[in-house]
């Protein structure tokens, strides 16, 4: 998949890595800004439980 991924971005090794780069931080912008949200509520973080 990573294979086919570099084959697909245009350019010299050193524009694929900046490539590279950009699209991880917009991927981890997207998920921070909104697929954590929406997921947040459905998980048990806030129903923590010490034993009696």
């Amino acid at each position: 998949m990573y294979a086919a991924l570099w084959r697909l971005l245009p350019g010299p090794t050193w524009l694929k890595v900046a490539q590279a780069l950009v699209l991880v931080a917009l991927l981890t912008w997207a998920l921070l800004a909104w697929v954590f949200p929406a997921v947040e509520p459905h998980l048990p973080f806030d129903r923590i439980t010490v034993g009696d």
